[in-house]
C-alpha cells in the first residue's frame, strides 16, 4: 500500500477535527431563531465578526435538513436580486422578462430551503432596494421562491463592519432582529466536539385556536389603549435600521406571539422576538400586558375572597389588588367592600404587605357613613403604619443625604 502524501494525512486530520456531534440543550437565542424560521419570517442576526452567526446558520439547515444557500449581498449589483432583463424574439410584444439568478433557480427547483443573506450590513444602499422585494415578496425578478425556503440574514454593527452601511428603514422593517451573542459553555463544549442542536419547535396542534386568540387579543388590546405605538419611525439613522414598531411589525409580532403560546416557549424566548420585531419600548409595554391577560378578574376574586388565589409576582400582585378596588369604586355596596378588605388581608398573609398599602388606603376612602368598620382593618393597620414609617425614614435618609451632598459641593 502506497505511503500517504502530507495532503493526505493533512486531509484526514482535518475530517478529524470536523467530526463534531450535537446535542439538545437549551439555548434560548437559538430557539428564538428556529421559532422565526418556522413562523416563516425573515430574521437577521446581528452580532460581532466571527461571534459564530454563519456556523449558526450551518448547524440550523443541517440539523433542518434544509439545503443551505448562501449569498454574500455586498458582492453582488441590484440587478442581481432584481433580475437581469433578457431580450427575448419580439420584445415589444412579448415585453424583456427578468431573468432570476442562478442560486434562485436552484431554490426554486429544490423546492425548499434556507437563503442566507451574509454581511448584509456592507451592502450598499441601491442593493438594499433591490432585496426589498425578495425579502417580503419572496420575488427575485419573474421567480417565486417556495412556500418552503426560509429567510435568514446576518450583519455586523456598523462600528465593526467593512465599510458598513446603516440599514434602510424599509428593509430594516422586514425582519426580525436577533442580537446574537456567545455562550461561553457552549462554546468550549462546542470546541471539544459537541454543539447545542437547533430543533424546530413543537407546535401542540389542539392549542393552535386559542393560540391565534391570545395573540391577536393581546397586540389589538395594547394598541386600542396605545394607538400612538402602531407606527413609530425613529428619529435617530442607527435607530431606523432596528426593530420599530409599524403595522407591519406588529403583524410580525402577533405571528410569534402565537407560534410560541403553541409551542410553549419560555418568556426570555418571546421576550427575543417581541422586542426584535417591534423594539425595546413597544416590546416591553406587550410584554407588561401579557403578564396581565392573564390575572384573575376582580369580580372572580369579590365574589369568592376566600379561594382566591393571587400571583405571586409583587407588581403582578399589586396589578390585581388595584384592580379589586377600581372594581369595588365602580360599583360600590357595602358587601363588595367588605370583600376587598378580605383579599388585602389574605395577600398581606400570603406576600409582602407593602403591596397592601395603596390598596388599602385607596379603599378606606370609598367608606360609605352607614357601613361598618370591618375587624379586617386591624389586622392591616400593623402593615400600613409600618410601611408609612419606613417611607417617612427613608425621605429622612434622603433629606441627610441631600444636605450632606450640598455642603460637599460647597
Amino acid at each position: 500500500m502506497p505511503e500517504k502524501s502530507q495532503l493526505d494525512v493533512a486531509a484526514d486530520l482535518l475530517a478529524l477535527l470536523g467530526d463534531t456531534a450535537t446535542e439538545p440543550r437549551p439555548d434560548t437565542q437559538l430557539e428564538a431563531l428556529t421559532l422565526a424560521v418556522a413562523a416563516d419570517l425573515p430574521v437577521l442576526l446581528w452580532g460581532e465578526p466571527g461571534i459564530g452567526k454563519t456556523a449558526a446558520l450551518t448547524q440550523l439547515a443541517t440539523t433542518l435538513d434544509l439545503p443551505l444557500t448562501t449569498v454574500i449581498a455586498s458582492v453582488h449589483e441590484p440587478s442581481d436580486f432584481s433580475g437581469l432583463p433578457i431580450v427575448g424574439d419580439d420584445p415589444a410584444e412579448q415585453g424583456v422578462p427578468m431573468a432570476p439568478p442562478d442560486w434562485a433557480v436552484r431554490l426554486v427547483r429544490a423546492g425548499r430551503g434556507l437563503l442566507f443573506l451574509d454581511e448584509l450590513s456592507t451592502a450598499p444602499p441601491a442593493v438594499q432596494a433591490a432585496l426589498l422585494r425578495l425579502v417580503l415578496e419572496r420575488r427575485i425578478g419573474a421567480l417565486q421562491l417556495p412556500p418552503g425556503v426560509r429567510i435568514v440574514a446576518a450583519a455586523n454593527p456598523r462600528s465593526s463592519a467593512a465599510d458598513g452601511w446603516e440599514l434602510s428603514p424599509p428593509l430594516a422593517n422586514r425582519f426580525v432582529h436577533l442580537q446574537w451573542t456567545h455562550d461561553h459553555e457552549v462554546v468550549v463544549r462546542g470546541l471539544g466536539g459537541t454543539w447545542p442542536r437547533a430543533t424546530l419547535p413543537r407546535l401542540d396542534p389542539d392549542a393552535l385556536p386559542d393560540a391565534v386568540a391570545f395573540a391577536r387579543r393581546a397586540v389589538c388590546g395594547l394598541l386600542t389603549g396605545r394607538p400612538k405605538l402602531v407606527h413609530q419611525l425613529p428619529n435617530s439613522e442607527a435607530r431606523r435600521g432596528g426593530a420599530w414598531p409599524s403595522p407591519r411589525s406588529w403583524d410580525m409580532a402577533l405571528r410569534l406571539i402565537a407560534f410560541a403560546t403553541a409551542a410553549g416557549s419560555s418568556r426570555d424566548v418571546l421576550s427575543l422576538l417581541i422586542r426584535g420585531t417591534v423594539g425595546d419600548g413597544p416590546g416591553l409595554e406587550l410584554l407588561a400586558s401579557l403578564d396581565r391577560m392573564d390575572l384573575p378578574d376582580p369580580e372572580d376574586l369579590l365574589a369568592d375572597p376566600a379561594g382566591a388565589v393571587l400571583p405571586e409576582r409583587g407588581d403582578l400582585r399589586q396589578a390585581v389588588l388595584d384592580g379589586v378596588v377600581a372594581a369595588v369604586r365602580n360599583r360600590p355596596e357595602r358587601a363588595r367592600w367588605d370583600s376587598a378588605w378580605a383579599l388585602l388581608v389574605r395577600a398581606m398573609e400570603t406576600g409582602a404587605p407593602d403591596v397592601v398599602v395603596v390598596p388599602a388606603t385607596t379603599l378606606a376612602s370609598l367608606r360609605r357613613e352607614d357601613w361598618d368598620v370591618p375587624a379586617a382593618i386591624e389586622r392591616l393597620a400593623g402593615a400600613v403604619a409600618l410601611s408609612r414609617r419606613a417611607d417617612r425614614a427613608a425621605d429622612r435618609v434622603a433629606s441627610r443625604v441631600a444636605a450632606l451632598a450640598g455642603k460637599a459641593g460647597r
